[in-house]
């Protein structure tokens, strides 16, 4: 299990990256596009770097998982898994509601999470047997007594396959159209855990883009889950629920028509 002084590493590692991107944001900066079609930058870089330089000097023997740098110590029972900004695209506009992730596997399950605004210095951070605080105060998820008025959001519609869609579409047909949000990547978890935004649905996403979200949302007492309703791990398929009020889930998954 974690210690405090993980969790207090962990708010290190988010202040290191904070620092290598607040100079580039609104600036100017290289980037590239990947093979599998999503945009990296000097940021990117610069902020995992900075991360991956401390695990190695503070827990030379954990894994690390980065999305732009790679494995590191791959089978390690403890990994930190890092997104050094989540919502590249947003960066790249200017929009300062993307994110730095870092969460920490014990056994391929998330049991710590940070989500980290560096431009609006807005911190979440969940660890498990703990509430999850927004920049240091506790915070709680919202009730929802019906699906008519939830808030629902999700990163865009693209990233879902026609399939996909067609059960997101369906989820979205049970919301007030007012109140379907596009756009936000991890940042909209972190309003789930505030009580602002009531559901998220997303598919595709990869291990670094949902480990920290877990132990955020669930500490702010909400519930992550895969579509089959099952914990997220690091075998899980990317297809993503966040519920704020867990009585809500066995509604989602009948709205998207995968209830039992």
């Amino acid at each position: 299990m974690p210690t405090a002084s993980d969790l207090d590493f962990a708010h290190s590692l988010a202040d290191a990256a904070g620092n290598a991107i607040r100079p580039l944001f609104r600036g100017k900066w290289k980037q590239e596009q990947k093979s599998d079609t999503t945009f990296v930058t000097e940021a990117d870089r610069a902020a995992e770097a900075a991360m991956r330089a401390l695990i190695e000097e503070r827990y030379p023997a954990d894994g690390i998982i980065g999305e732009e740098y790679g494995t590191r110590n791959e089978g390690a029972g403890r990994q930190w898994v890092l997104d050094p900004i989540d919502g590249t695209t947003s960066f790249i506009a200017g929009r300062p509601i993307f994110g730095t992730l870092i969460a920490l596997l014990q056994d391929g399950f998330p049991v710590l999470g940070i989500i980290d605004q560096p431009i609006g210095k807005e911190r979440w951070a969940g660890f498990t047997g703990r509430e999850t605080t927004f920049n240091g105060e506790i915070v709680r998820t919202a009730p929802c007594r019906e699906m008519s008025a939830a808030v629902l959001a999700t990163t865009t519609p693209h990233q879902f396959s026609d399939h996909e869609a067609d059960h997101f579409m369906a989820l979205a047909k049970t919301v007030a159209e007012r109140k379907i949000i596009y756009g936000g990547d991890c940042y909209n978890y972190g309003l789930v855990a505030s009580g602002h935004v009531d559901l998220v649905c997303e598919a595709g996403l990869k291990i670094h883009d949902f480990a920290a979200l877990a132990p955020i949302v669930e500490g702010a007492g909400g519930l992550m889950c895969d579509w089959a309703g099952e914990p997220l791990h690091a075998g899980s398929d990317g297809n993503v629920l966040a519920i704020g009020d867990p009585a809500r889930l066995e509604d989602v998954l009948e709205a998207m028509g995968l209830g039992a």
